[in-house]
């Protein structure tokens, strides 16, 4: 396993991405929109894109006030809705044109009791896994045409992730972690597999993964389990409000901002390689200059990967090819 020996790091470390679009998920707050101002800071033509039209033109707004040289738009796109991705993907087809950067970022963290995407499936699976697999799957053609290098978000959280293939869904036993631990090891299985799959066809892509370690992000507030008035409610709402946003939290952790540089190595640094897993290299992988990151053993299973993979194309009817 390489690791930096540099004892600083700033965007400069990354390419230039000039005349290069870049499309990020969940990105009108939090880790997507840092990566979409980085990704402008080296010159990058950027797409927000997220499910509130109004945060959308906002977090626009701001992309500008950081980056005002920026080329960029904001796209409605819901990830818990396989039309909507269909709708997105097909209207990005139309246009036709490449794209040369896709961070999978959007996630949504430990809602208190199990909720459902419009097409049934748990939340957290069904976002932040099932809704970047039928997105990447759709725009496949666009990202090859591209030679797109392709970033999904995973999370230490993955280190206890478990496939519970009899109960994917949560039909039958709901924890709130258990599943957001399950979707994040799905979207490393996902990233490695892409990248498997993508050398073997061969496809012009490049598909890596990385996390923010703990980055004092605001996946908490996208999970459902606030109140009308932003208030976590529930037990578990509650709990993770403690953990990941309290003072203990900022104290260990970073900022979105540093969060936000592993995920940016994965997608532009001239070092990222592809199938590689990038986090903080500081102690636990909690904070710290962008680096390798250690892989869990059930990431690296070829065979659960394929299982996944196959559920997912008959979960989501999306299958891949350049056609």
């Amino acid at each position: 396993m390489t690791r930096l020996s540099q004892t600083s790091w700033s965007l400069d470390n990354l390419n230039r991405l000039d005349g290069q679009t870049a499309l990020i998920t969940g990105s009108t707050g939090g880790l997507g929109f840092e990566i979409a101002c980085g990704l402008a800071e080296r010159g990058a033509s950027i797409i927000l894109s997220g499910r509130n039209l109004e945060k959308g033109r906002a977090a626009l707004n701001r992309l500008y006030e950081r980056v005002p040289s920026v080329q960029g738009r904001f796209e409605v796109l819901d990830l818990a809705s396989l039309a909507s991705i269909s709708a997105f993907a097909t209207a990005l087809r139309e246009q036709g044109r490449p794209i040369q950067l896709l961070a999978n970022n959007a996630g949504i963290m430990g809602p208190a009791s199990r909720l459902t995407t419009k097409d049934g499936f748990e939340l957290q699976f069904g976002t932040n896994h099932l809704g970047h697999f039928a997105l990447t799957g759709r725009l496949l053609p666009l990202l090859a045409a591209g030679n797109a290098t392709i970033m999904t978000v995973a999370s230490l959280a993955a280190l206890k992730g478990e496939i519970p293939f009899g109960d994917l869904n949560a039909r039958h036993r709901y924890n709130p972690m258990a599943r957001y631990r399950q979707s994040k090891l799905s979207n490393l299985l996902f990233a490695l597999e892409l990248d498997r799959r993508a050398k073997k066809a061969p496809w012009p892509i490049h598909s890596r993964a990385a996390h923010p370690g703990w980055a004092a992000s605001d996946i908490v507030s996208n999970n459902g389990s606030l109140d009308r008035n932003g208030t976590p409610v529930g037990r578990w709402g509650r709990k993770i409000a403690r953990s990941f946003a309290g003072p203990v939290f900022h104290m260990m952790g970073q900022t979105v901002e540093e969060g936000a540089w592993p995920l940016l190595y994965a997608l532009a640094s001239p070092e990222a390689q592809d199938g590689g897993y990038y986090g903080p290299l500081g102690k636990g992988e909690r904070t710290g200059l962008p680096g390798d990151a250690g892989l869990p053993e059930a990431a690296s299973d070829h065979t659960l990967a394929k299982r996944l993979w196959a559920i997912s194309e008959e979960m989501t009817g999306v299958k891949y090819g350049l056609l």
